[in-house]
């Protein structure tokens, strides 16, 4: 349960320890972040040209953080959340198997909760982090009648965190407390390996990756779909223990996509 200790020593300072950033470190952040915005435009762009099967996407994310080595969650603390974006379709055998990829801006994050409201001691935090994700799935379509199709895939994912909220509230025998900041990103090159740069207590890293896994109904204009994000990145930056080294993003979303 590492991802919340910081809620649960100090819930009224959680999330404000943060490393100092030179003016070097945020220059190169803002470089690489153009270049992977380029690179996202580019291939939604390619995506649309190569067939008009292009489709825009909004849905509803089921965010938790994993808690064990073996990818477990705890489902009292799943978050709600959204997606939107833009998918489409290269086809590699017509109306069989396409690599599907686009752009999806979406919500991760997780929640905890230690008592009751009405009570005169509880506690209630949540980390709502914000990505522009970018997948990669290979995607199998068999047909099923009515120009309908059944379809499911699996492929990588590379994410860049860009904003978020961290809130916590509660009471402390009867005295109420709340704090709202906003999510600070640790400037972490995930080509340097083992170095973190920007490390610090209560920092998220910006750069996430990790599985996925999805299957669904396209019709002749509406796409409904299911999408799992199984995430491989460790979320904090400058920790090394054994519980934080389990933390990490895992996302059920449930979409609905209108053709283009």
């Amino acid at each position: 349960m590492g991802f919340f200790v910081g809620y649960i020593n100090v819930p009224l300072n959680y999330w404000q320890i943060f490393c100092s950033k030179d003016a070097n470190e945020t220059k190169t952040m803002k470089m690489k972040f153009v270049v992977l915005l380029t690179t996202v435009v580019g291939c939604s762009f390619f995506s649309a040209q190569a067939q008009s099967s292009g489709q825009l996407r909004a849905g509803m994310n089921l965010a938790n953080v994993s808690v064990t080595d073996n990818g477990r969650v705890d489902d009292a603390k799943t978050l709600t959340s959204f997606q939107v974006g833009f998918l489409g379709d290269v086809p590699l055998a017509p109306h069989v198997l396409s690599l599907q990829t686009g752009v999806l801006f979406t919500g991760k994050g997780s929640k905890v909760q230690s008592g009751d409201p009405s009570s005169s001691t509880y506690y209630r935090a949540s980390s709502n982090p914000y990505y522009i994700e970018v997948p990669l799935n290979l995607v199998v379509k068999a047909p099923i009648g009515g120009g309908s199709s059944f379809f499911f895939g699996a492929g990588p994912y590379g994410a860049i965190g860009v904003g978020g909220k961290n809130k916590v509230e509660g009471k402390n025998l009867g005295l109420a407390f709340s704090s709202e900041d906003k999510i600070e990103f640790s400037n972490d090159d995930p080509t340097t390996l083992d170095y973190e740069e920007g490390a610090g207590f209560g920092i998220m890293k910006r750069f996430d990756y990790g599985l996925n896994g999805t299957a669904g109904i396209e019709g002749k204009s509406v796409v409904l779909g299911v999408n799992y994000g199984y995430g491989l990145a460790k979320l904090q930056s400058g920790s090394h223990s054994s519980a934080d080294d389990k933390n990490k993003h895992r996302v059920l979303s449930v979409s609905i996509g209108f053709k283009l």
